[in-house]
């Protein structure tokens, strides 16, 4: 189960799902077609690319105290909003450029948040002038995944020390909205983790070359 989003109360304790095209998925997909196709195509899948996995950290930001898939059905309108969520820009953003965001219906109007991917791109470029943002984040795992072996939603945590080390890196050096249960939320969808349950179709040692089967 990722914790990107509040637990339904039935996936408590639940095994991968039997769909109709006869894969087991993670219960947390539901039948939903765009959720379908995020667990299928990215959620688990190691992301290197150093802006791809900003704007994730960011949008988990965004999806804090709301379900993942409101933020992946917004993700367009972010991705519009925010200049592709390349760092470089954002980091020249001024007030004049968050106020607009404050009436745009597309996305999550929070201002702190909006104001937050500002200080988050302004920290992303030391981290990337230095060591580069991708290198950074995958050090923490000594650049390969860490592959859980979770049977059920009820096994995964919400958080780990791992994430907890990184939340604090992250804030000490100027990113916002990235707490312990955001980070791991994010570790899960970016690979740093691979907690797709056993008995799931998309795990690490059933995908070819980083895909689903």
């Amino acid at each position: 189960m990722s914790r990107e989003r509040p637990l339904p109360a039935r996936w408590g304790n639940a095994a991968a799902l039997r769909h109709p095209d006869g894969r087991y998925r993670c219960p947390w997909a539901g039948v939903d077609p765009l959720y379908v196709a995020y667990h299928d195509e990215e959620w688990g899948q190691p992301e290197y690319d150093s802006r791809a996995l900003f704007e994730k950290l960011m949008l988990d930001g965004f999806q804090a105290g709301l379900s993942w898939i409101t933020i992946l059905r917004k993700r367009e309108n972010f991705r519009a909003a925010f200049e592709g969520f390349h760092p470089e820009r954002l980091a020249c953003w001024e007030e004049k450029n968050i106020t607009p965001l404050m009436s745009n219906a597309g996305i999550v109007r929070n201002r702190a948040k909006c104001d937050g991917v500002v200080h988050s791109a302004r920290a992303y470029l030391d981290i990337n002038a230095s060591i580069g943002f991708s290198a950074y984040l995958w050090n923490f795992v000594d650049a390969k995944p860490i592959i859980n072996h979770f049977s059920t939603t009820a096994d995964i945590p919400s958080q780990t020390p791992l994430s907890e080390k990184i939340s604090k890196d992250l804030k000490a050096r100027g990113f916002k909205f990235c707490g312990p249960t955001i980070v791991y939320a994010f570790m899960q969808a970016v690979g740093m983790v691979d907690d797709h349950l056993t008995n799931c179709h998309c795990r690490t040692e059933k995908r070819p070359a980083g895909k689903c089967p």
